[in-house]
């Protein structure tokens, strides 16, 4: 069977684009520096919008999302205990870029100072939007319902190692 030239590119592109997105745990996928972003738009992301509760690390957080507008969606997370206080604050912001999204997320100590330097963030680059599923490089959001997600973020260690957690997520109903 002869192939044409440009069938033989287009396989040749989605081997790279399969091999691009590694399974990096059982809920995870890594996508390695260079590769390019997943397609997709904010409007694939729309039922992260509204204000979120749930347990994360051990914890308590809280969790907003504006709707999209500007090409972008801001989002704010405070993790915190009852009787011990707050851990941590986010302020994350989910842009589009070009045909894929990122998002940059700022972390903050319970005294409002920035983890990162001022210039600094942690990206998540989009490798792939499902249906009711987006996987970033080392997070992915799977919508259970209207009202429930679960969301996987992998923790690297030190020694080289990576854990998976889990991140249960309840609409807050106003």
């Amino acid at each position: 069977m002869k192939l044409s030239i440009l069938t033989f590119c287009a396989l040749l592109l989605l081997c790279g684009m399969v091999k691009a997105q590694n399974r990096l745990t059982e809920h995870t996928y890594h996508l390695p520096k260079g590769a390019p972003l997943g397609i997709g738009r904010l409007s694939d992301v729309d039922w992260l919008v509204g204000s979120w509760q749930g347990k994360a690390f051990g914890s308590q957080f809280e969790e907003v999302w504006s709707p999209a507008s500007a090409g972008s969606m801001v989002g704010m997370w405070k993790l915190y205990d009852e009787e011990k206080g707050v851990d941590f604050y986010e302020l994350m912001l989910l842009k589009e870029e070009g045909d894929g999204l990122v998002l940059l997320v700022k972390h903050f100590s319970a005294d409002f100072i920035a983890w990162e330097d001022k210039e600094d963030f942690v990206e998540f680059r989009l490798i792939k939007v499902e249906d009711k599923a987006v996987h970033f490089s080392g997070l992915s959001f799977y919508q259970r319902g209207d009202d429930q997600i679960d969301g996987y973020i992998v923790m690297r260690h030190k020694d080289g190692g990576k854990t998976e957690h889990l991140i249960s997520y309840q609409r807050v109903k106003n």
